[in-house]
Parts: C-alpha cells; structure tokens; sequence
C-alpha cells in the first residue's frame, strides 16, 4: 500500500457551487496510485462538499436556492452572528451537507459517474480561498 497528500485551495466568488473535478484528477494522475480509496476533506465549517451534475448549469442555481430557503439568512432566527448575517446560515448549510467525500479510484482515475463533479459549495456571501486536503490510499 502506498499514500500520497496534497492540500488544494479553491477560490471561490462568494456563495455558490466552484467545481475542481480536473485539479482532483490531474493530483491524482500525478500520483501513478492506480486503485485505491481517496478522501477530499474540506477544511472550514462555512463551506461543504457535493458530488453533483455538472452538465446542466440549473442544478447549481436551484441548489443555491434551495438551501437558501432552508437555512435562510433571518439576523431574528439566530443567536450566533460573530461573522454577520450570512454565518449561522453557513454553518447550517455545511451541516446539512458535508465535508469529507470517499470516492474509489480505479485504474488510475477517481469513478466517478458520467455527469458527476466534485464541487466546493461555497456558503458565505464574500470571497475566500477554501483548503481542500487529498488523500489518496492505494496500490
């Protein structure tokens, strides 16, 4: 068995769906781990993890939307706000998604279906540079 890490960073514009399926397949690639487990785990408690369609650009809108309606941004419904209105939200958000992702790899690339991505879902409304950490587990 071998192992390799590597740490990305994603930018992202504000709230929304960035995805980075290429930089994921490019590391891996580099790594000659033909089969394996990789992890992707998203560093921070405002942002989350989706594997998604990523062919028809509506899914991203009506994911947006959805989850801004399920954890809106309401200053009355939270206590917590140290980072403004759009915090507690966040938290909720990545609450209700996640962090961590498990996909095979096989033969060299990560199997992933036909229109799937991997996507950092970005729930702040200002900019950042999120870290996403790979880790590749294999022969």
């Amino acid at each position: 068995m071998r192992q390799a890490i590597t740490t990305l960073t994603v930018a992202t514009h504000g709230q929304g769906l960035v995805e980075f399926t290429r930089e994921i397949l490019r590391w891996v690639e580099q790594t000659d781990i033909r089969d394996g487990l990789l992890t992707v785990f998203c560093r921070h408690t405002s942002a989350s993890l989706l594997i998604q369609e990523n062919a028809a650009p509506e899914v991203k809108t009506d994911l947006q939307h959805f989850f801004a309606r399920l954890a809106p941004e309401d200053p009355r419904a939270y206590e917590h706000d140290d980072e403004g209105p759009d915090d507690m939200p966040a938290h909720l958000r990545t609450a209700l998604t996640q962090v961590q992702l498990s996909i095979p790899v096989a033969g060299g690339r990560p199997v992933l279906g036909t229109w799937q991505g991997v996507y950092l879902f970005e729930h702040r409304r200002a900019p950042h540079r999120r870290e996403i950490v790979l880790h590749l587990l294999g022969t």
